[in-house]
C-alpha cells in the first residue's frame, strides 16, 4: 500500500490500528514477535576464532612464534631436541591471544549495554493513554507523538500536523526542513509515483522534526523503511578511538622500530666479538637471536593497549551507575580538562518541579484558562497530576484545581490552530472554538509578551487601552516576583470573533493581544547542587548559568548557589547582541549568568571561551540547543528533558539531567585517567627494567632472563595488577587539582622521568639479585657466560626477585606522588591480583614446570635475599616521591 496516496480513515484500517486509542497492548507484543524489533540491520560481529587469530597478528607475537619454530628446528637438527620452550612460548601465546579475545568481548558487551541505556525512546498511544516506549520495541500501527526535537521513529503516516516541519536531508539530501500535513496526495497526471522528497503527508525514519508537533501512524518498522532499503549503503561504523589510544598506538610503533634497531645491535656487537666465527656457527647465532628475542619481548609491553581499554570500559560503565552515559569515549579524557561548565538552569541546577504560587490578573478565571489551553501538558484525572512539560504540567495543575480539566477545556473549546512554542518567540499560541467564536490564547516570557499587547484585562475596569503606565506597573510586579526567584510567565488573549483567523502563523496571530495575567512558579534548587558548585570551584573549574529566564530570576538563584556575587555579573540576551565577538572576548570571563538568551547565544558563548583556550561544557536539552553542544568540548544532553537531536550529538547524557551529575562525572573522568597513567606508568617502567636487565647481560654475556621468562613476567605479575589497577578510588585531592592541560602528553608532570628512573631501579635489583646468585654458587661471571647453566641460580633469583620487585612496585603505583603509607582504604582488588600473581610465580619455580622454565632450586636463604630486594622498591620509590612533591611544591 502507497499510503500518502490512501486517505488516513484507509491507512489506519489497513494497520489495524486506531486514531484515538492506538494498539491494544497485546497486539502491540504480538506484533513485534511477529516482525522483529524496529532496528536497521546491524554490521555482522567478527566471528571468535578470526579474533583469536588477529590477536596472534601483531608483530611481536609472530616474532615468538617464529623464534619458537627456529628454537626446535635447531634442537632436532642439533638431535638435541628439547621442546619445553616451545611449548611455553606457545602456550603463553594460545593464553594471550585467548585473554585479548575475552577481555573485548568484555569491554564490546559493556559498551553495548550503554548503548542500551541510550537508545532512543518514542512517545506512544497504547490502550488509549500516552506512554514512553523503546523506539526499538515499535511496531506497524503504533501511534506516535512527535515534538520539535524528536527523531522520527519509524515510516509514518501523518495524521495531524500542527505547524509541523521537518528535516530530511538524510534521505533526501534536501537540506531545508519540509512543512508536513495530514491530506491524501493526488497523483499528477502522467505520473507513476510520487518522488520521495515531496511526500508531504509523511515522516520518515532518520529524520528530525525541528518546529511545530504532529501525530502519526507508524506503517513500515526496521528493514521494511525506506532508511532500511539503504541500510547496506550508510552502515560505516567504525571502531572510535579516544586521543589516549591513538597516542598509545603511536608509542607501539616507536616501541616496535625500538625492538628492531636494539635486535641490530645485539646482532652488530655479536659480530663485533666474534668476528666470521659469528656466522659459522649456528649455536652463536641461535643464542644471539634468542637475546634479542627476550629484548622484543621485554620492550612491549603486550597487556598495555587491552588494559587501557578495558580501564575506559570499566570507567563508563561506573560513570553510568553515576546518572552520566558516555556516548564518546574520548569524552572520558576531555572531562580531566574540562574548566568551564555552562549549565541550563530550569531541571539542571533546580529541580524542575514547577509549583505556581502567586498570581497577578485582572480575572483569575480567564486567566488560569488561557494558561492551560495554551498548553500541550494533560490532567491525568485518576491519577490526580498534570504529565507533560514541567512548566505546563504546572499551570495545568493550577487550572485543574480551580476546576477546569483539561479534559473539560479541550470539550468545550477545541483547539483549532496553533503557533507552536519556539525559543527566539519565547511564546506560544493557540486558537480555539467555542460558543462565542474564536478566542486566541498565549503564554510566554513576561516581557515579549507585553511588547505585543495593546489592551489590558483589569479588575475594575475590563478591558481597557494598554498605556505605559500600565505596562511599567505590570513589569514592577514581574520584578516582584523574579527576585523571590519564581518563574514567571505571562497570558494573553485575543478574539477573532465568528471566524478563524486567515493564517496561523505567529507572525499573524502574536500582534494586538489583550494581556489578562502573570503566574509565578516556584522551581526549588537542586540541594546538593551548592555543593556541587563549591567542588567544581575548588577543582579550578568556572560554573556559569544560561538561562531563557528574567534576568532577576536567575540572578537570584545564581547567588543563592554562589555562582555569581553581585547583579553585574549577569547580562542579558539583548545586551549580548551590542557586542561584538572581541568584546565578549574580552568581557566574557566578567558574566557568571546570562538570561533571557537565545541558543544562537549559547554557541557565542562557547566560541568566546574556547578562543580564551579554555575546555568548555555546554548542557542543553532542546533542538536549537544542538549547534552549541556540538561546538562545545563537552556536550552534556539532558536524558529526561532532552529532545533526540540533542542527545544524539552530546558527548554526554545525564539520566537525571542534575548538575552534581556533571561535576560528579568530571571525578570520575579524572580517575579514569589517573588510573590510566597509573596503569601505563607502570607496565613501561616494568618493561624498562627488563630491557635494561636483558640488554646489560647481553654486554657482559650472560643470561639472565630467556624470553620464557619475560613473556610469563609480562602475562602475569604485569597484567593482573595493571587490570586491577582500575578499580582504584579516586585520590584525595583529586578535585583539589587543576584541570589537565588538553596538551599534556601521557608523560607529562614528570612521568616520563619517573618512568625512566624507577625502571632502572627496578633493572639493579633484578642484576643485584642474579649477581647474588651466581656467587653463591661460586660461578664468575666469566663461567657463566660460558655456560648458561652455570648461571641458572642467579638467573632464578632474578626471576624471582623482578617478579616480586613489580608486585610491591604496583602498591606504589596506588599513587603516582602520594605517599603508599597515607593512602586510605584498600584495592582488594589489587591485594587479590597479587595473590594470584604471588601463587603463580610460585608455582613455576616449585612444582615440576621449573624444568621447563630451566629454573634452580632455591633454599629460604635465597627466597629471603630475592624478597628483601624485592621489598627495597617501596622505599626507594617513596623517597623519590617526596624529591619529586618538593619540586612540584618549589615550582608552585
Amino acid at each position: 500500500m502507497r499510503e500518502y496516496l490512501a486517505s488516513v480513515a484507509d491507512v489506519l484500517r489497513e494497520c489495524g490500528s486506531d486514531e484515538t486509542n492506538g494498539l491494544g497492548d497485546g497486539v502491540a507484543e504480538e506484533r513485534l514477535a511477529q516482525d522483529g524489533p524496529n532496528k536497521l540491520k546491524e554490521a555482522e560481529k567478527v566471528p571468535l576464532w578470526i579474533r583469536f587469530f588477529q590477536q596472534m597478528a601483531d608483530p611481536m607475537v609472530i616474532m615468538l612464534i617464529i623464534a619458537a619454530v627456529i628454537s626446535a628446528v635447531t634442537g632436532v637438527i642439533q638431535g638435541e631436541a628439547d621442546f619445553a620452550d616451545v611449548v611455553i612460548i606457545m602456550f603463553v601465546v594460545i593464553l594471550n591471544s585467548v585473554l585479548g579475545v575475552v577481555q573485548e568481548a568484555k569491554s564490546e558487551e559493556a559498551l553495548e549495554a550503554l548503548q542500551e541505556m541510550a537508545s532512543a525512546t518514542s512517545k506512544v498511544v497504547r490502550g488509549g493513554r500516552q506512554a514512553q516506549v523503546p523506539s526499538h520495541d515499535l511496531v506497524v500501527g503504533d501511534l506516535v507523538i512527535l515534538e520539535a526535537g524528536d527523531s522520527v521513529p519509524a515510516d509514518c503516516r501523518i495524521l495531524e500536523s500542527a505547524s509541523m516541519k521537518v528535516e530530511e536531508a538524510a534521505l533526501t539530501g534536501e537540506s531545508v526542513p519540509v512543512t508536513k500535513h495530514a491530506s491524501t496526495i493526488e497523483l499528477a497526471p502522467g505520473a507513476d509515483d510520487v518522488p520521495l522528497g515531496d511526500r508531504k503527508n509523511m515522516c520518515y525514519m532518520g529524520s528530525t522534526v525541528v518546529f511545530g508537533r504532529g501525530r502519526a501512524v507508524v506503517v513500515a518498522t526496521g528493514m521494511n523503511t525506506e532508511m532500511g532499503k539503504i541500510a547496506d549503503a550508510i552502515s560505516t561504523a567504525q571502531d572510535e578511538k579516544t586521543p589516549l589510544q591513538v597516542k598509545l598506538d603511536e608509542l607501539s610503533r616507536i616501541l616496535t622500530i625500538l625492538v628492531v634497531a636494539i635486535c641490530a645491535v645485539v646482532f652488530l656487537t655479536g659480530f663485533l666479538r666474534y668476528g666470521s666465527a659469528f656466522l659459522a656457527s649456528p649455536d652463536l647465532v641461535i643464542d644471539t637471536f634468542m637475546v634479542a628475542v627476550a629484548l622484543a619481548v621485554a620492550a612491549i609491553p603486550e597487556g598495555l593497549v587491552a588494559v587501557v581499554t578495558i580501564v575506559l570500559s570499566m570507567g563508563v560503565t561506573k560513570m553510568s551507575e553515576r546518572h552520566a552515559i558516555i556516548r564518546k569515549l574520548s569524552a572520558v579524557e576531555t572531562l580531566g580538562c574540562t574548566q568551564v561548565i555552562c549549565s541550563d538552569k530550569t531541571g539542571t541546577l533546580t529541580q524542575n518541579k514547577m509549583t505556581v504560587v502567586d498570581h497577578v490578573t485582572g480575572n483569575l478565571t480567564a486567566h488560569v484558562r488561557t494558561m492551560a489551553l495554551a498548553s500541550d501538558a494533560k490532567w491525568d484525572a485518576a491519577a490526580g497530576v498534570a504529565v507533560g512539560e514541567p512548566t505546563e504540567a504546572a499551570l495545568v495543575a493550577d487550572a485543574a484545581r480551580l476546576g477546569f480539566t483539561t479534559d473539560h477545556l479541550t470539550k468545550t473549546r477545541p483547539r483549532v490552530g496553533e503557533a507552536p512554542f519556539d525559543s527566539s518567540r519565547k511564546m506560544m499560541s493557540v486558537v480555539v472554538r467555542g460558543r462565542d467564536g474564536y478566542t486566541q490564547h498565549t503564554k510566554g516570557g513576561p516581557d515579549v509578551v507585553l511588547a505585543r499587547c495593546t489592551r489590558c484585562l483589569t479588575e475594575s475596569d475590563g478591558i481597557v487601552p494598554m498605556t505605559d503606565e500600565l505596562r511599567a506597573r505590570i513589569m514592577v510586579q514581574n520584578k516582584a516576583m523574579s527576585d523571590r526567584a519564581l518563574r514567571v510567565l505571562a497570558s494573553a488573549r485575543r478574539d477573532w470573533g465568528a471566524e478563524p483567523p486567515a493564517s496561523f502563523e505567529a507572525d499573524h496571530l502574536e500582534r494586538d493581544l489583550t494581556f489578562v495575567g502573570l503566574s509565578g512558579m516556584i522551581d526549588p534548587v537542586r540541594p546538593e547542587v551548592k555543593a556541587a558548585i563549591e567542588e567544581a570551584r575548588s577543582a579550578g573549574i568556572r560554573v556559569v548559568m544560561i538561562t531563557g529566564d528574567h534576568v532577576d530570576t536567575a540572578v537570584a538563584i545564581a547567588r543563592e548557589l554562589g555562582i555569581i556575587d553581585s547583579r553585574a555579573e549577569a547580562i542579558m540576551g539583548s545586551d549580548l547582541d551590542r557586542l561584538t565577538d572581541a568584546q565578549l572576548d574580552a568581557k566574557v570571563v566578567d558574566y557568571g549568568v546570562y538570561a533571557r538568551v537565545q541558543p544562537e547565544h549559547k554557541t557565542r558563548i562557547v566560541d568566546a571561551w574556547k578562543r580564551r583556550g579554555k575546555v568548555v561544557g555546554m548542557t542543553g536539552d532542546g533542538v536549537n540547543d544542538a549547534p552549541s553542544i556540538k561546538r562545545a568540548d563537552i556536550g552534556i544532553g539532558m536524558g529526561i528533558t532532552g529532545t533526540d537531536v540533542t542527545k544524539s550529538v552530546a558527548d554526554m547524557v545525564l539520566t537525571d539531567d542534575n548538575f552534581a551529575t556533571i561535576v560528579g562525572a568530571v571525578e570520575e573522568g579524572r580517575r579514569i585517567y589517573d588510573d590510566i597513567r597509573k596503569c601505563i606508568q607502570f607496565l613501561l617502567s616494568s618493561n624498562l627494567a627488563e630491557v635494561v636487565s636483558v640488554f646489560v647481560a647481553s654486554l657482559v654475556g650472560v643470561t639472565v632472563l630467556l624470553p620464557t621468562h619475560l613473556l610469563w613476567i609480562n602475562l602475569i605479575t604485569d597484567s593482573l595488577p595493571a587490570l586491577a589497577m582500575a578499580t582504584e578510588g579516586a585520590e584525595q585531592d583529586i578535585m583539589k587539582r587543576k584541570p589537565r592541560d588538553a596538551k599534556d602528553g601521557i608523560f607529562a608532570g614528570g612521568m616520563g622521568l619517573d618512568t625512566i628512573v624507577q625502571g632502572v631501579i627496578i633493572a639493579i635489583l633484578t642484576l643485584v639479585a642474579y649477581l647474588i646468585g651466581v656467587s653463591s654458587m661460586g660461578v664468575t661471571l666469566a663461567e657463566a657466560a660460558a655456560d648458561d647453566q652455570a648461571g641458572v641460580m642467579g638467573m632464578t633469583m632474578a626471576f624471582l626477585t623482578l617478579s616480586m620487585v613489580e608486585m610491591f612496585h604496583s602498591l606504589n603505583m596506588r599513587s603516582l606522588r602520594g605517599s603508599l603509607f597515607t593512602l586510605k582504604g584498600q584495592n582488594k582488588w589489587l591485594w587479590a591480583s597479587l595473590g594470584v600473581a604471588l601463587l603463580l610465580t610460585f608455582v613455576v619455580i616449585e612444582t615440576p614446570l621449573s624444568v621447563a622454565f630451566n629454573f634452580a632450586e632455591l633454599d629460604l636463604e635465597h627466597y629471603l635475599i630475592s624478597m628483601g630486594l624485592a621489598v627495597l622498591i617501596i622505599p626507594i620509590v617513596e623517597v623519590q616521591k617526596a624529591i619529586m612533591r618538593a619540586v612540584d611544591g618549589s615550582r608552585g
